[in-house]
């Protein structure tokens, strides 16, 4: 449940929806500059992704349900989910390099854990800035804030490869 830009756990406590930078970036020089970075990724406007925090190693967006992004069921299309789950653990990355550092993906994995028939929220949370690989925990959640699907997204640095001889 959000309440004035900060959710409740399970437990009733109040948590920062912010990540562990606790600040909202996104109207900073910083943020502006990935704002652009990411406006020119065709997904991002196919999708209609909207951004709506960006922290140190967080990012959250909300991506609109649309019924051409409907599964076999009726609720929202996995392989989409995986996509915004993806994209947004990009983003959180880019709060920490800079909206320049060349990433691809390495591996992800997601567990759904509910369908989802309304927008989707997506967070993104850094769990490591490596010199080379960078872990991403990935939270989905319906527009009731039901978590429908849980992600770990690697990202590799590609700017930061070890170079062969």
């Amino acid at each position: 449940m959000w309440i004035s830009g900060r959710r409740r756990s399970p437990d009733g406590s109040v948590a920062s929806s912010r990540g562990k930078g606790g600040s909202n970036v996104l109207n900073t020089p910083q943020g502006q500059a990935i704002l652009e970075r990411i406006k020119r990724i065709p997904i991002f406007e196919t999708l209609g992704m909207r951004i709506t925090a960006f922290g140190e190693g967080y990012c959250e967006a909300v991506v609109p349900h649309r019924r051409e992004f409907d599964g076999v069921y009726g609720s929202y299309h996995g392989g989409l989910l995986m996509t915004a789950a993806d994209s947004i653990a990009c983003f959180a990355i880019f709060t920490q390099t800079g909206a320049d550092q060349h990433l691809t993906t390495t591996d992800m994995s997601i567990r759904f854990l509910a369908p989802c028939q309304t927008n989707v929220v997506v967070r993104a949370n850094v769990i490591k800035l490596g010199r080379t690989l960078c872990p991403v925990a990935v939270d989905l959640f319906d527009a009731s804030g039901k978590k429908v699907a849980i992600a770990q997204v690697t990202y590799m640095r590609l700017d930061n490869s070890p170079k062969k001889a």
